[in-house]
């Protein structure tokens, strides 16, 4: 299949649910905190506050996007809060640390994230060496993830000809606008996608696993 994906010059990761299975369950202490943090900023029950939150997540992109919108919060404390999370439940990937060093062409990471956070899982999974650069929530002056914006500025950041791209991701929505400026699009189904449009037209590859995938097109080659 690597022939297939010959044209690939740049490869292009999303780090949550992405680089590391959403079995781990990681994000859900995230998410726990990005609740506690709406309930104390608005004062309100927990139950009142991730349905505010889950709004923000689906209008928005991110809560953080919702937050900054309605209440004009600070970015970074928002994220310092909701990162001070134990990573004790990733493990190193040393079979997914070979595969992608194997790839040919560059290799980044696009996250809703921050930088700081991204490094520290990185760090934990076996692969801080991997990438050459992690492209972050505020590296998109803080417009995330789907806002066409975000791609715009990756390529333009980094030089990259999204036709020669390929961007993996765990959220298909996230893919969409990767596909409408020309990116070659891969969706790591493991069910952290929680928008119900049945179009997934813009999805060029499909896996529940990533490093059987990347194992598949490597043995092809």
């Amino acid at each position: 299949m690597l022939r297939a994906l010959s044209h690939v010059d740049t490869w292009i990761f999303d780090l949550d649910n992405t680089l590391y299975p959403a079995s781990a369950n990681l994000f859900a202490a995230i998410d726990a905190r990005m609740t506690a943090f709406v309930a104390d900023l608005l004062g309100i029950d927990p139950v009142a506050a991730r349905r505010i939150q889950k709004d923000y997540f689906i209008d928005h992109g991110t809560t953080l996007a919702g937050l900054m919108i309605d209440h004009d919060i600070d970015p970074h404390a928002f994220l310092s809060y909701v990162h001070d999370i134990e990573m004790d439940v990733l493990e190193e990937n040393a079979p997914l640390a070979a595969h992608i060093a194997t790839l040919p062409g560059r290799k980044l990471v696009f996250t809703n994230g921050d930088k700081p956070y991204a490094l520290k899982v990185l760090d934990r999974l076996g692969l801080g060496a991997s990438f050459e650069a992690v492209h972050d929530v505020h590296a998109m002056d803080l417009s995330p993830k789907p806002a066409a914006s975000a791609y715009a500025g990756l390529c333009a950041a980094y030089d990259i000809d999204p036709h020669r791209a390929l961007f993996v991701e765990d959220m298909a929505r996230n893919l969409k606008p990767a596909k409408a400026i020309g990116m070659t699009t891969v969706w790591v189904d493991n069910g952290s996608e929680q928008d119900r449009d049945a179009d997934r037209s813009y999805v060029d590859y499909r896996t529940d696993d990533l490093t059987l995938w990347l194992d598949h097109i490597l043995e092809s080659a």
